[in-house]
């Protein structure tokens, strides 16, 4: 067996372990924890499918920032650790007989389809091609706005502390 199927098997179940933790884990903390790791997993087959630009993608948007702020507000409103979830299980008979014929639909669809495998195209094109696309003659503009924006950032950051402790005072 080559690297790169030990490999997906691999991220496989680390994504496919650590999502079934996220939803089945009583703290809001653990399950937070256990969606970080799905987020890299993810990221990680996207990786070895050589989509290389939804890799970063889902690193920078998702990992680095939603689940950051997720994170952040557990973490500073202090519900965290006393948030405990009371379980009621309601219409269990036919979320089982929706589940079973969904995952005997999946499987069906996953025997009968013919899986042609293709040849990976350059890494080096995909990226640069859509960086070019996207960021050709608005790269100065584009990062002009990205500075402003900072400035802004702070500004609002500046003037909210200011007028706190003003107010405490």
């Amino acid at each position: 067996m080559e690297l790169t199927a030990i490999l997906f098997y691999l991220f496989s179940l680390v994504t496919i372990g650590s999502a079934s933790v996220m939803v089945f884990s009583k703290n809001v903390v653990h399950s937070a924890f256990a969606l970080m790791f799905t987020l890299i997993g993810v990221a990680a087959l996207y990786a070895l499918l050589y989509a290389d630009f939804l890799a970063a993608t889902q690193l920078l948007v998702y990992v680095g920032g939603i689940l950051i702020l997720i994170l952040f507000g557990l973490m500073l409103t202090g519900q965290g650790h006393t948030v405990s979830f009371k379980s009621v299980t309601v219409n269990m008979v036919p979320a089982t007989v929706l589940s079973i014929a969904a995952g005997v639909l999946l499987i069906y669809a996953f025997v009968t389809t013919g899986w042609n495998v293709i040849e990976p195209i350059e890494r080096d094109e995909t990226v640069y091609e859509m960086g070019m696309m996207l960021m050709g003659s608005y790269i100065l503009p584009f990062i002009v706005i990205g500075v402003l924006l900072l400035i802004a950032i702070i500004g609002a950051i500046l003037m909210s502390t200011r007028i706190s402790t003003e107010n405490t005072n």
